[in-house]
């Protein structure tokens, strides 16, 4: 049976929203976010993960069928006292296009379970938090149903006792890793971890522009204010549209042949360039 078609495949923005908060569901559904992480994990104390459960249960079946395309539901860890029940309820969602975020994935047996325990339509998120989970990057990408890689830079640190400077050139290395994983094993780009600096649009914008130069195509946000700079960043704007348009037609007419176009040499590379372009597009 394949998977379900869900927006987390390609999304550009993934707005975090706590599963305590339920009122901010259809807000952050409306925020201009792609995606919408309800998360039973960080954002809740240990001692309301199970009435946030609970409570996640009911408010998703207040939920119309195209916004449960757009929901990622983050379980707490696998073992952890919570793991189970998190799983238990969203196999009850498994035909609704729910997705899944795994944190701290490590090992692809793991992960296997997750995808075994949820059902095999179920997408799957592996987010990446240590170097036990890069270590294990291919693995993971090429685990079935999961179908995106996400980078949890802040735990990667922490787990590296690292202290990465503003621009984090300390982190190239993880991320390409991240990068390359997805590339090798056929998933989409992967997703880059958040900016904690919400007042900081400047910031965010440079984060949002290093994401796409090293090649991830998504990004983690935690406040709706967020998800504008990062959909521009990440997206492709109307003059690379409009390029990959004229290349696209010069094309046709060159039958195949290298020719140029404003001084430059376009040759296959640069035609697949402006097919990728198109597609997202179209998509």
């Amino acid at each position: 049976m394949a998977i379900l078609p869900c927006v987390a495949r390609h999304a550009r923005s993934f707005l975090f929203v706590p599963a305590t908060r339920p009122e901010r569901f259809a807000k952050a559904l409306d925020s201009g976010a792609d995606a919408v992480v309800i998360d039973l994990e960080d954002a809740v104390a240990e001692a309301a993960k199970n009435d946030a459960r609970e409570g996640l249960a009911r408010h998703l079946s207040k939920l119309p069928s195209e916004a449960l395309t757009r929901v990622v539901v983050r379980v707490n860890g696998a073992g952890t006292q919570w793991h189970d029940a998190d799983l238990a309820l969203l196999r009850q969602w498994t035909e609704q296009g729910v997705a899944a975020m795994l944190p701290k994935s490590e090992q692809a047996s793991v992960l296997r379970a997750v995808a075994n325990s949820l059902g095999e339509t179920m997408p799957i998120v592996a987010l990446v938090e240590s170097l036990a989970g890069m270590d294990a990057a291919d693995a993971l990408a090429r685990t079935p149903q999961v179908v995106r890689l996400a980078f949890g830079h802040l735990d990667f640190q922490l787990d590296l006792g690292m202290r990465a400077s503003v621009e984090e050139p300390e982190l190239a290395f993880a991320r390409n890793a991240l990068v390359a994983a997805s590339r090798r094993a056929g998933l989409p780009a992967p997703i880059d971890g958040v900016t904690t600096q919400t007042g900081d649009a400047q910031r965010l914008k440079a984060d949002a522009q290093r994401a796409r130069a090293f090649g991830f195509s998504g990004k983690l946000c935690i406040h709706p204010s967020q998800v504008v700079v990062v959909n521009e960043a990440l997206g492709d704007t109307d003059v690379e549209r409009a390029w990959a348009k004229r290349v696209l037609e010069e094309a046709t007419r060159h039958a195949g042949e290298a020719f140029s176009l404003d001084g430059r040499m376009v040759d296959l590379p640069v035609i697949r360039a402006a097919e990728a372009i198109a597609a997202r597009g179209r998509g």
